[in-house]
């Protein structure tokens, strides 16, 4: 699947240990995601998970599945091995995670490549990569990622979004009651963990999501 800049209106981020650790619960609430209409999904297997490599294949197997059966791109988080071997759509890197200029090298002309800005210099190292969009945040205050970036704010990535050459997607402790303050920034979509996959009506959450005007 090429890469499609409307795939970062609603991006979905997640893994089991997103899902109290329970796989079948994350396939669940991520079916009905996709059903709801978001337009990325990316396997984000981090932290405290409790998945050894094959468990990790095998959901990411599934999880891929379902990807297609909606027809929305299925994105691995940093395991270039794993991306490669599911023949995954896309695969993103963050500035902690392996040396972006390796992994381009890999996985080149296989899928497109996502990465993590935060920062002006780092947006403008971006620039001159092969790369097909940025993730920069957080936004707000998160939980979702212990190790988190200092928060950007509204003014932050609207500063990136200038300087950046490629499209950028908002990320970290987005939720339904501050989604509204982005709709000027430039941002082409949003990317959510806990907004999503911690929501009581998912249908709903996404609904509300993709209603709003980047």
């Amino acid at each position: 699947m090429m890469f499609d800049v409307n795939c970062l209106k609603v991006y979905l981020v997640g893994g089991s240990q997103d899902t109290h650790h329970d796989p079948v619960e994350l396939l669940d609430k991520v079916e009905q995601a996709l059903k709801a209409g978001i337009t990325a999904f990316q396997y984000r297997e981090k932290g405290d998970s409790s998945l050894n490599a094959e468990e990790k294949l095998t959901l990411g197997r599934k999880l891929q599945a379902l990807c297609k059966k909606y027809q929305v791109p299925f994105i691995i988080d940093d395991d270039v091995d794993l991306a490669l071997e599911l023949q995954a759509d896309g695969i993103h890197v963050g500035q902690s995670d392996r040396a972006i200029q390796k992994v381009i090298d890999q996985v080149s002309g296989k899928m497109f490549i996502g990465y993590s800005c935060s920062t002006l210099a780092e947006v403008e190292e971006a620039n001159e990569l092969p790369i097909d969009y940025v993730g920069s945040g957080p936004i707000f205050p998160t939980l979702s990622k212990l190790d988190a970036d200092p928060v950007i704010g509204t003014d932050g990535v609207q500063k990136l979004v200038l300087a950046s050459k490629n499209p950028i997607v908002a990320i970290g402790g987005i939720s339904l009651e501050n989604i509204s303050e982005l709709a000027s920034s430039g941002v082409k979509g949003i990317a959510v963990i806990s907004m999503i996959l911690q929501s009581s009506d998912i249908a709903h959450t996404v609904e509300v999501a993709k209603a709003v005007k980047y």
